[in-house]
């Protein structure tokens, strides 16, 4: 509820000096009596006239509030608003080659990806996101989809060796390229995740960022791994050993992949470091959104005007019929 004309809500002071008024005016014509003894009165049952014959100056009052309240105007006040917003369609394209099994990220390189990657996904409700995955060989997980839970699950469920190992960037980038290429999204990004050099595949990664400089793909490049050597297990007969492997990450073409396509090279070295990336990858691709408000206003003051007629209605009946000639 709002007040058009909160202003009127002064004149709510006449009340306690209309009530004044009464009082004083009761006083001045109220009549005195002397007599010797009360004791003849002190069987007399009290008439509810004592409290009842103060109707007139009760009903006045509240008319007169709601007379002010009606002129104050009160108004219901109903707002909304149509949002559109300028699509972002989003390919996260993520190594799971052999070596992003090690443990420099925990609990290693592939399960740290995942769960940060999930909470970018769950940030960004808005979005197409898509989900590819390479290693010896590249396929897509999960085409553009704005069902995220589908998405999630999918995510979830990739795992090293469901391709042929190896470190295939190229096509890697090329496949996320190719699930954007008929988007018609105001922005069309690819978040590329791997923790190597290229090793496979037939198109080298400098003529995939060619392809999607093209198509006007921006790519986010993120190198995983610490710096010199990261703990990586091995399977033998007494068990999981942990053998110190080389760090072997080609910052050179990743950085030139960025560059090509307008977008940044990263180096996640621990958990920590690899959510910073996707903070500021959510930061440098925000939406923009478009609000128009809306706002429709009822007038609420004839309520109020009928209340204070009522109440004026009342208070003369009371004043020709019960109570005619009293005091008021």
């Amino acid at each position: 509820m709002e007040f058009a004309n909160p202003g009127f809500f002064w004149l709510l002071l006449l009340v306690p000096l209309m009530v004044g008024w009464y009082i004083w005016r009761n006083k001045k014509f109220q009549g005195t009596m002397r007599v010797s003894s009360v004791k003849a009165f002190m069987g007399v049952k009290k008439s509810g006239y004592g409290v009842l014959r103060h109707y007139s100056i009760v009903l006045k009052s509240l008319a007169l509030i709601a007379v002010i309240i009606g002129l104050a105007r009160p108004q219901s006040a109903l707002s909304w608003q149509n949002s559109t917003t300028e699509g972002i369609d989003i390919v996260i394209a993520t190594d799971i080659s052999g070596s992003m099994l090690s443990e420099d990220l925990k609990p290693n390189r592939l399960e740290a990806g995942k769960n940060i990657a999930i909470d970018f996904i769950k940030d960004r409700p808005d979005d197409r996101i898509g989900l590819v995955v390479f290693s010896g060989e590249s396929f897509t997980q999960c085409p553009l989809t704005i069902d995220h839970d589908v998405l999630i699950n999918l995510f979830k469920g990739i795992n090293n060796g469901m391709i042929e190992d190896g470190t295939a960037i190229g096509m890697g980038l090329a496949t996320a390229v190719n699930r954007l290429k008929d988007s018609e999204a105001k922005s069309k990004v690819i978040i590329l995740l791997t923790d190597g050099s290229n090793t496979g595949g037939s198109i080298p990664p400098v003529t995939a960022a060619e392809i999607a400089k093209q198509m006007n793909v921006r790519v986010y490049t993120v190198g995983v791994g610490t710096k010199g050597y990261a703990p990586y297990p091995v399977k033998t007969p007494f068990g999981v050993q942990y053998q110190q492997v080389p760090v072997t990450i080609d910052e050179g073409t990743l950085s030139s992949i960025a560059k090509i396509t307008g977008g940044k090279y990263f180096r996640a070295t621990n958990n920590d470091k690899l959510k910073e990336i996707y903070q500021q990858i959510d930061q440098l691709e925000k939406a923009k959104i478009a609000v128009t408000q809306y706002h429709k206003k009822t007038e609420r003051f004839l309520p109020f005007a009928l209340i204070a007629l009522a109440l004026l209605l009342v208070e003369f009946g009371l004043r020709n019929t019960l109570f005619r000639g009293a005091l008021t």
